[in-house]
This record gives structure tokens, sequence and C-alpha cells, in this order.
């Protein structure tokens, strides 16, 4: 597994199949792994690259407060280490606006852009209530993971794959000290001012019942990009779970065009 130092942070990242390259940037959580489900949907014809940004559990640095801009740099970093650039980008939740700055930072880098369930800053209330009380409940890791799956997957979600699967569902935010630097970032981030600077193509996917980060975020994000498309899907934060076949053909048909 390659790795590079940007800046304070170390950085891995995992390449996986063949063809035009595709960068999936994650959001909080461990890292890079929350995209292994469906890897293999865009293997076929891509080379998927998948990095370990900071606060993430494989990246290493100083344990300094994150910034949405040293994050976009890592992306970028990636791109050039693996000689993919310019590179179609894909980015969830926090990865959201990450990759947005990226494309905004270094357009000679981002071919297109997808942003799903994202937002352009932290300032929305029930983001900074969610966050505050989502960062209250380090202290209890079992408390923390619930709260996370609550309000990412849909009570239609929940209830479709019923009991034990929801159960092991609340592990994925495991180690919830290492996940407060970045819901900390979210309650900070604003990433506004760059928008205007993205000349990508881009794509913005938004959930209707997304209870993390509420559709109206989504919609302020495609707003303020120029010339950029729309498209929400009837699901919870974690789109690419719920509706997995619908997100991957909105994001294979977007990044396959001419």
């Amino acid at each position: 597994m390659p790795k590079l130092t940007v800046g304070n942070t170390t950085v891995s990242y995992r390449a996986e199949g063949s063809g035009p390259a595709l960068v999936l940037v994650h959001g909080v959580g461990p890292g890079s792994s929350m995209w292994d489900l469906m890897l293999d949907r865009f293997t076929d014809h891509r080379t998927v690259l998948l990095p370990d940004l900071g606060g993430s559990d494989l990246a290493e640095d100083d344990g300094s407060p994150l910034a949405v801009e040293a994050l976009a740099e890592q992306v970028g970093a990636v791109i050039e280490d693996a000689g993919a650039g310019p590179a179609d980008v894909v980015g969830f939740s926090l990865g959201a606006p990450t990759a947005a700055a990226a494309a905004a930072l270094r357009p000679d880098l981002v071919r297109r852009l997808v942003t799903v369930a994202g937002l352009s800053h932290g300032g929305d209330e029930y983001i900074q209530q969610h966050m505050t009380l989502w960062l209250g409940l380090a202290g209890a890791p079992d408390s923390f993971g619930r709260f996370a799956t609550l309000t990412a997957l849909s009570r239609t979600f929940l209830n479709q794959i019923g009991h034990d699967a929801v159960e092991q569902q609340h592990a994925f935010m495991g180690r919830p000290e290492d996940r407060l630097r970045q819901i900390e970032l979210v309650k900070r981030l604003d990433i506004r001012p760059l928008l205007p600077r993205i000349t990508a193509p881009t794509l913005v996917i938004g959930a209707t019942r997304d209870q993390t980060v509420p559709v109206e975020n989504h919609r302020e994000l495609f707003a303020g990009i120029d010339g950029s498309e729309y498209t929400e899907l009837d699901t919870g934060h974690v789109v690419m779970a719920e509706q997995s076949d619908e997100f991957v053909k909105l994001v294979r048909d977007f990044l396959d065009r001419p």
C-alpha cells in the first residue's frame, strides 16, 4: 500500500482495477473501507484510488485539528503520486466538501466531480446540534455507534435489513476517539468561498431522508457550484447502502459521458 507525506500527515492509499482513474473519498469514519462493498461495481472499468485521509484509522499525523484544505491537498497528492491525473473524484459526506475543495484548488487534477450527501458549511443549526451531541457521546462507544447508525440510515432501510444487521452496523464507528477531529471539522467547515472556482463538470447527489446532513444542505451545495447537475434519491445519509444500484448507475452514467 503506497504511503506519502503531505504536510503533517502520512496518507496511505489503495489502487484497485484498471482503466481511467476514479478517486473515492470517504467521510467521517475509519476510512476508505466504507467503499469496499461496492468496489467491484467500478473496478471493472476503472482504476479506483482509495485514500485514507487525515483523521482516518490508517493516517498518521500530530493530532492537530483537521482542515478541509489539507484533506483536499491529500487527495491531490494521491492523484499525482499514482500518476493518474486528471481523475474523476467522488466524495461522500465530509468527503463531498473535501472532493469539492480538491476540484477548486487543483482543477488540473479533477476531470469530473460527484458529491454525495454533502454540505458546503457547518453553519446549519441542525448540523451544529447533531455534531455536538455526537461528540458528547464519545465516552460511551456503544451509544456513539448507535447514534451514528440511527441518523445515517432511514427508518425504512433499518427495518428492511432487520435487527441483527442493524446491531452489526454500530461497530463501523468504533474507536470514537479517532472520529472526534473529523466531527469537529464538520462543525467548522466552510468551503463556500471555493465553490466559484470549481470548473469540473459536477453532479451533486442528495438524499431526501438524510438525518445526518439534511437534504437542504445538499441542495445548497448544488446551488453554489455553477453549472452543476443535481439529483435526489429517496434514502437516508448512506445513499450507497440504501440504493446501491441506483447510485452506481447515476455515477457511472455521469462519469462515462464523452
